[in-house]
């Protein structure tokens, strides 16, 4: 008999028990469930007005629930769009950042050529009259030349550069000989040596060195803003997988089915979720920095020695030096040359009375004024443009890797240990998972398929590689699209003259003992034009341009 009280006395304190668990799981009303589920632009009519069974349910937690297998599956619709939408707005906000700065950066390196190619014009002009006027088209090749390099690439800057200083040469060498003729074959003698002549003293050199960095420098520092923007909007689109939608849903919306709305979901369980969900984002991540510091290391050229803007506001006063130097040196330059190139014939009287301009090159620039910089772009410089970019490169870093901790703060998530985990209002004891595809393995909220790895995310890995490799080759003063992108450890900088073992100084010509000029000869081999240096290339030109542009009197 006390062994049948005893065991009706455990029956009845196990029904309580379990009285007190239905009371507690099963929602007295689900008004406020309703009221939430309308605001979300659904039929509130949809959710019931008392709790019923979930047996149904295939997401959310089954028993006496508020939610219908209908209404999961239209949350589920929402937590799709719900999970896309921090990652589009923290993406679309970088994304804009990089692109206002492209923009402003383009616009500002644009009219810096245009300013320099009037300033150029204006000077000209007034210095040299219907001289510079009849040549002008010389200079006017030139800015579209580098124009174009910027634009488009495909322009291999220090030979054409040497084209244009050496073009420059034939037309002032004829100019301060007019008492002589030259046939077409003596000036490809002349034209072909502009290097080994140096008429133009240094300038030449240090200009192409100025040039050829300053202009491949600024042109990768575009293209790697512009790609960034690009690669973010390519990969900022979560194509969320059946799985991380379910593990949203449950993360967002299983809480209204027991009636509680307000409850939002633990830190730790909303970044294991979101994890999960951004795995493939989160691999970018290395290329990503990558990427971010070689432009950070490209700015600091564009700051000191690659300076474009210092190269070119002074660009007609650097090409008027060079000129000058041709004016003061053209005795010897054409004795040399009559040396190797050979004896030209005496021209018609008549038409060095026509040519000969009376007093040579009587006229210089006015001095450089580095306070007379042009306004360009919105009224900025480059000194103010870097500096903002920089900032914004330096807190784009890890960008990816925290885009969970980006995502999982403020109201979407609860404030304390008193949060959804997932199953109930309580504490949330798992690991969080570590970043990337790899690291999702054992990911106890989000089952992820490693083995397949998002493809578009995977090309721009590949797209911000190939760009980091320009930008590094930049940073060296190199060319991407004429030199090797291999590392070859040698450090050796595009336009770094003439230092090798090959290079001589001096020109030895051979014997004129034809009627046909002879080609200079010099100790090793030459070759040509093209190897001409980018600042020789430069300065020749407007040498050239200017010594044809000399007033006649």
């Amino acid at each position: 008999m006390a062994g049948i009280n005893v065991l009706s006395l455990v029956w009845a304190s196990a029904v309580l028990v379990w009285v007190a668990v239905c009371a507690e799981l099963k929602p007295k009303t689900c008004t406020e469930v309703r009221l939430a589920y309308g605001s979300k632009g659904f039929n509130y009519n949809d959710v019931p007005h008392q709790g019923v069974n979930g047996a149904q349910l295939k997401v959310c937690p089954q028993g006496f629930t508020c939610c219908t297998p209908e209404m999961e599956e239209k949350l589920s619709q929402q937590s799709r769009t719900d999970l896309r939408a921090p990652v589009t707005q923290l993406s679309s906000n970088l994304q804009s950042t990089f692109t206002q700065r492209h923009r402003r950066f383009d616009q500002f390196f644009k009219e810096l050529l245009d300013n320099a190619e009037r300033s150029l014009h204006d000077m000209f002009t007034r210095t040299y009259g219907v001289m510079y006027v009849q040549n002008a088209e010389l200079f006017k090749q030139f800015f579209q030349d580098l124009k174009r390099y910027y634009v488009s690439g495909g322009v291999d800057l220090e030979q054409m550069l040497s084209e244009f200083w050496a073009g420059l040469l034939e037309r002032m060498f004829k100019l301060v000989n007019v008492q002589y003729h030259f046939t077409e074959e003596y000036m490809e003698c002349v034209s072909k040596h502009t290097e080994q002549l140096k008429p133009f003293g240094d300038v030449p050199r240090k200009l192409k060195l100025q040039v050829t960095r300053a202009f491949v420098a600024a042109r990768t520092f575009a293209q790697g803003l512009d790609v960034i923007g690009d690669v973010v909007g390519k990969v900022s689109v979560v194509n969320a997988s059946p799985d991380c939608v379910r593990a949203a849903m449950k993360m967002m919306y299983c809480p209204y089915c027991s009636g509680q709305v307000a409850l939002k979901p633990c830190p730790n369980y909303c970044l294991n979720v979101m994890k999960g969900c951004l795995a493939n984002q989160a691999d970018l991540d290395t290329e990503w920095n990558n990427v971010m510091d070689a432009m950070l290391n490209l700015a600091e050229r564009l700051e000191g020695p690659f300076n474009i803007e210092a190269v070119m506001d002074p660009i007609d006063v650097k090409i008027s030096d060079a000129i000058m130097n041709m004016q003061e040196n053209s005795m010897q330059v054409s004795q040399k040359v009559f040396q190797g190139c050979g004896q030209p014939r005496p021209a018609v009287p008549d038409r060095v009375s026509r040519s000969a301009p009376d007093g040579g090159f009587n006229a210089r620039f006015r001095p450089y004024n580095p306070e007379e910089r042009p306004t360009t772009a919105a009224g900025t410089s480059l000194d103010r443009l870097v500096p903002d970019v920089k900032k914004h490169l330096k807190l784009a870093k890890k960008f990816w890797s925290t885009l969970p901790e980006s995502v999982c703060t403020g109201e979407r998530i609860s404030a304390g240990d008193e949060c959804w985990n997932g199953t109930a209002k309580s504490r949330y004891d798992s690991v969080v998972m570590g970043n990337g595809l790899a690291n999702q393995v054992a990911n106890p909220d989000v089952e992820v398929d490693i083995t397949k790895p998002d493809l578009v995310i995977r090309r721009q890995i590949m797209v911000l590689r190939l760009m980091t490799n320009r930008l590094k080759s930049a940073h060296n003063g190199h060319d991407v699209t004429f030199f090797d992108m291999s590392e070859d450890g040698s450090g050796e900088e595009s336009g770094s003259g003439c230092e090798g073992q090959h290079c001589t100084s001096d020109f030895v010509f051979t014997p004129t003992i034809t009627k046909n000029p002879p080609v200079i000869a010099r100790s090793g081999e030459v070759s040509g034009a093209v190897g001409l240096p980018l600042t020789s290339f430069v300065l020749l030109l407007g040498a050239a341009a200017l010594a044809m542009l000399v007033p006649r009197r």
